[in-house]
């Protein structure tokens, strides 16, 4: 069973639910870009009981609120948010466990370990490195810049108001574009992510949330944050996800920051892989939930690869 919880924000709110104790080892979960924290919701079934895990919906995902018309979503807003929802808890210290864009934004690629590394006791990446690597050639750096520009400009002139969907047609839409979803977790991301209309199913989710406009760092730059890691890190990645190396355009930079991992931290990151794809923590959730699980509740000792 979990509970509903709602945080308010100068703009509206933010919306979590919550399974177990409250007086419990406090884990913050993260979801995905575009998802919602129903993401979690066959993996924490599955974990240690004696926890109390939140999962939040970031702002413009799920149940919360949408930024205020003009406001572009940046990845540093997400970290604000999970600020927020901390502070409303009155969390001083705990657990950040985030799945891909929700890595990012817990783990070391949006700076919270670092900007915040006395609230954060252990870090679980769910199908993310942590980091999000520039690309290597500059202009095509600055193009994608101008387009996040672009695209924000062009959506506020369209305004267009959300399409509706029958509940078939908003399920099928969300499996086609989520090529490692099963139609089970995508039925449980749309009771989430979508209202229901007199005229068929919305999507909840705020369209200026596809402009990314992340942080992101060169192989070099990463190297040099991941020496100033103290806390202890999980990062599971599945074997057809997205960070499979000959999978990837920058599988270069993927290779290299993936080898510095390996060289540089032993003694505080554990990387594992596990069969599946990047929804692998909700598709398959028995797969990952032991390595969660024992990881959680080990205390003190060090990680091996």
């Amino acid at each position: 069973m979990f509970s509903e919880l709602k945080f308010p924000v100068p703009w509206g709110h933010v919306a979590a639910k919550a399974w177990g104790p409250s007086e419990g080892h406090p884990v913050l979960c993260l979801h995905g870009w575009l998802d919602n924290a129903n993401t979690f919701d066959k993996l924490i079934p599955l974990l240690p009981r004696d926890c109390y895990y939140v999962a939040m919906d970031f702002s413009g995902h799920g149940l919360s609120s949408h930024r205020p018309a003009g406001s572009p979503y940046h990845f540093l807003d997400y970290v604000t948010d999970v600020c927020r929802v901390a502070a409303a808890l009155q969390w001083r210290r705990f657990t950040l466990m985030g799945h891909s864009m929700g890595g990012s934004v817990a783990g070391m690629g949006s700076k919270f370990c670092f900007l915040y590394p006395e609230m954060v006791d252990k870090l679980i990446l769910l199908e993310n490195l942590g980091f999000l690597l520039a690309p290597e050639d500059t202009e095509e750096w600055l193009k994608s810049k101008r387009m996040v520009i672009d695209r924000l400009l062009s959506l506020e002139a369209k305004q267009q108001t959300p399409k509706a969907r029958s509940p078939e047609a908003a399920l099928q839409r969300l499996l086609e574009a989520n090529r490692h979803l099963t139609a089970e977790g995508g039925a449980i991301l749309l009771q989430r992510g979508a209202t229901e209309t007199p005229a068929g199913l919305v999507y909840n989710r705020d369209m200026r949330v596809r402009m990314h406009n992340e942080v992101s760092f060169t192989v070099e730059q990463c190297v040099k944050l991941l020496q100033k890691i103290q806390d202890r890190v999980l990062i599971i990645l599945a074997q057809d996800g997205l960070f499979v190396p000959h999978k990837l355009d920058n599988r270069k930079l993927v290779k290299a920051l993936r080898e510095a991992f390996e060289s540089t931290l032993k003694e505080h990151i554990q990387l594992v892989e596990v069969p599946g794809s990047h929804f692998v923590h909700l598709n398959e959730p028995e797969v990952v939930s032991g390595i969660i699980s024992n990881f959680l509740t080990v205390q003190n000792a060090r990680p091996r690869l």
